[in-house]
C-alpha cells in the first residue's frame, strides 16, 4: 500500500520543497512522511535572511529601542538594555533603517551632532489613517531626531547586527547619498564628514563601515510614485560614483510590491538597455509582501482589508497562512522575470519587508501606530516564511521581518519599563541554527487540511518546513498548520543514518495565545525527548505547532 492511498482517504497529499513521489509505506502505518535529501544541496543559507527592520514609526524607536541616557529604564547609552540582550539571542545579522516610507522623507543630517541642537520634524506617518483616528498631537507624529545615524549604528554594534541603511531618493539627491556614505565610512580625520561623525552626542572616530545601502523605498508608491523606467535611471544616478573606501558596497534596489511583475520587468529591461554589466553592480532586488487575514480577496482600504490580531476564526487562521504562503510563488515568479534580463542571476532577492498586518486595536500603547499583538498564529506564519526563504537559499540573500518592536510582525513589545518577547521571537530563536548552514532539498508528504472558505470547501497543506546541514548536525524545522490534528510522521534521511535527535516545540492548546506584560511567558517553547530506534525516527507533530528537530547523523 502506498502512502498516497492513505493520504487520499482524507485529502490529497501535500508535498512542499520538492516534486511529487510515491512513497511506499514503511513497517509502521503512517499518514505523513518527511524525506531529507542531504545529497541534493540548494545553497548556503545566508544569515541575513534572518534580518530585522527599524523605522521611525509609532513606538518602534521611541519607547521601543530608545529610552534616553537619563532614563530610569536600564539602558546602554540610551538604548533599552533588555532589547539588546534579547536581540543577541536570535543572532539578528542585519538590521534595516530608517524605513520604510519614512526613509524617503528623512534627511540623515537631522539625526547627527549634538542631540539638543537637532531639528524637530514632522514624521511621514502623521497623515496615515491611523494617525488621523488618534489625532495630530501624539508625540510620535513629530520626530525629535534624538535617535539618528550614530545611535542606530551603536545599536547594531551592541546587538551584533550589521546595518542596512535606506537612502532618501524621493526627497534628497545623489550628492546627499554620496555624503551620507562619506559620513559613515570615510577614515578617521580624512573628511569633514568623518569629523562630524567624531563629534555630537554619541561620537565615533572610527568609520562605521556600512556595506548595505538601499536606494529609495517603494519607489512605485510612497517613495516617489515613479515608473520602473524612471526608477532605473534614478538608481543608476545614485550609484554611479559612490566612494567605497575599500569596502564591497552592496546596493539594493527598491523592488516590487507582492506580485507586481511589471515593476520588476520594467526596471530590469531598462537597466539591461544600458548594458548587462550593470547587473554586476546591483547586489539585491527588493520584494515586499504582507499577509492580511481577510477572506474573499484583498482590498486597498487601510482598515477594511485587515482583520484582528487576536480575535480570529478558523477561516481567518488558514486564510492568513495561505496569504503568507504566497511568498513561495512570489520568489519564483520574480526570479524568473529577473532571469530574462540578468541571465547569470548576479542580482539576488532581498525581501526587506514581510509579515502579518492587522487592523488597529491590539497595540499596547495609544501612540504605537501600526502596533499589534503577536499570537501563536504569528509564530506559525514566521516559521512558514523562514522555511520558504531557506528552501530558496539560492535566490534570497536577505530578508527583514517588519518590524522589530511595537509595530507589525514584531518579535518584541515594550512600553516604558515593561518588556516582553512575542511568539515571533521564539520562532526566530528556534530557527537560528539554520543560519550559515547548507540548505538541502526536503519533501513533505501529508494529508491536506480541509476548512470552509467563503462558505465553500477549501484546503491547505498539513506539514511544511525546511532542512539544513552543518557537518553531522541536521536541523529540520516543521510547521503543522492543522488546528486540530497531530501528525505522526516518519522522518527519513536519504543517504545517512540517524544517531540521535532532540526536539524543541512551540505549541499551545489555544492558537490565540499570546504574551503580555502581566504574563510574559504564556507562550514559549519547550524541549522534548526524541526516540530513535535503529536509525529510524518517528515523531508526532502537535496541532498548530512549530517544531525544530536537531538530528545528529551517524
Amino acid at each position: 500500500m502506498v502512502l498516497g492511498a492513505v493520504a487520499a482517504a482524507k485529502n490529497a497529499a501535500a508535498i512542499t520543497g520538492g516534486g511529487r513521489r510515491n512513497l511506499t509505506q514503511s513497517s509502521r502505518a503512517l499518514e505523513s512522511r518527511i524525506d531529507v535529501l542531504i545529497k541534493e544541496p540548494i545553497a548556503t543559507i545566508n544569515p541575513d535572511i534572518y534580518g530585522h527592520f527599524v523605522e521611525h514609526l509609532g513606538g518602534v524607536v521611541y519607547d521601543g529601542i530608545w529610552v534616553g541616557e537619563n532614563s530610569k529604564i536600564p539602558n546602554t547609552n540610551g538604548i533599552r538594555t533588555a532589547l539588546v540582550e534579547a536581540m543577541r539571542r536570535i543572532k539578528p545579522s542585519v538590521i534595516r533603517y530608517p524605513g520604510g516610507c519614512f526613509a524617503d522623507s528623512y534627511d540623515w543630517r537631522d539625526g547627527i551632532g549634538e542631540r539638543a541642537k537637532r531639528p524637530r520634524r514632522t514624521n511621514f506617518w502623521v497623515d496615515s489613517p491611523e494617525s488621523q483616528v488618534r489625532g495630530q498631537n501624539i508625540p510620535q507624529n513629530y520626530d525629535p531626531n534624538h535617535f539618528g545615524t550614530n545611535e542606530f549604528l551603536r545599536f547594531c554594534n551592541l546587538t551584533n547586527g550589521r546595518p542596512y541603511l535606506a537612502a532618501n531618493l524621493r526627497g534628497l539627491g545623489a550628492q546627499d547619498f554620496y555624503e551620507w556614505v562619506e559620513y559613515c565610512n570615510s577614515p578617521a580625520g580624512t573628511t569633514t564628514g568623518a569629523e562630524m561623525r567624531a563629534g555630537g552626542s554619541q561620537p565615533s572616530r572610527e568609520p562605521f563601515k556600512v556595506e548595505f545601502w538601499g536606494v529609495g523605498n517603494e519607489s512605485w508608491g510612497c517613495g516617489g510614485n515613479l515608473t520602473p523606467e524612471e526608477y532605473s535611471a534614478e538608481f543608476r544616478r545614485f550609484t554611479a560614483a559612490v566612494p567605497r573606501y575599500g569596502l564591497p558596497l552592496k546596493f539594493i534596489a527598491s523592488g516590487a510590491n507582492a506580485d507586481d511583475l511589471n515593476w520588476t520587468r520594467g526596471f530590469f529591461a531598462q537597466t539591461r538597455e544600458k548594458g548587462a554589466g550593470l547587473f554586476n553592480s546591483i547586489y539585491g532586488w527588493g520584494l515586499h509582501h504582507y499577509a492580511w487575514n481577510v477572506s474573499g480577496g484583498r482590498t486597498t482600504d487601510w482598515f477594511a482589508g485587515k482583520g484582528d490580531a487576536v480575535k480570529f476564526d478558523t477561516e481567518q487562521y488558514y486564510e492568513l497562512l495561505r496569504e503568507a504562503d504566497r511568498m513561495d510563488s512570489l520568489i519564483n515568479t520574480h526570479w524568473t522575470v529577473m532571469g530574462e534580463f540578468d541571465r547569470q542571476h548576479h542580482v539576488k532577492l532581498i525581501v526587506d519587508e514581510w509579515g502579518a498586518w492587522y487592523k488597529p486595536g491590539t497595540e499596547i500603547a495609544p501612540p504605537h501606530l501600526l502596533g499589534q499583538q503577536s499570537t501563536m498564529r504569528d509564530a506559525l506564519l514566521a516559521g512558514l516564511t523562514l522555511d520558504t526563504f531557506n528552501r530558496h537559499a539560492d535566490k534570497v540573500a536577505m530578508a527583514n521581518v517588519a518590524q522589530l518592536i511595537n509595530c507589525l510582525h514584531s518579535p518584541f513589545l515594550a512600553h516604558e519599563d515593561k518588556f516582553a518577547l512575542t511568539p515571533t521571537f521564539h520562532a526566530f530563536e528556534m530557527y537560528a541554527p539554520h543560519q550559515g548552514a547548507q540548505a538541502v532539498r526536503t519533501e513533505f508528504v501529508s494529508p491536506r487540511v480541509a476548512y470552509t472558505r467563503n462558505s465553500k470547501p477549501a484546503d491547505f497543506w498539513g506539514l511544511g518546513g525546511s532542512a539544513s546541514i552543518n557537518g553531522k548536525q541536521l536541523t529540520l524545522t516543521v510547521v503543522n498548520s492543522d488546528l486540530r490534528e497531530a501528525r505522526e510522521t516518519e522522518v527519513a534521511i536519504a543517504g545517512a543514518r540517524i544517531a540521535q535527535a532532540a526536539a524543541r516545540v512551540l505549541a499551545e492548546t489555544d492558537v490565540h495565545a499570546h504574551n503580555t506584560f502581566e504574563n510574559p511567558r504564556a507562550v514559549e517553547p519547550r524541549d522534548e525527548q526524541v526516540r530513535v530506534n535503529n536509525g529510524r525516527l518517528v515523531y508526532r507533530f502537535a496541532p498548530a505547532s512549530l517544531t525544530r528537530l536537531q538530528i545528529t547523523l551517524a
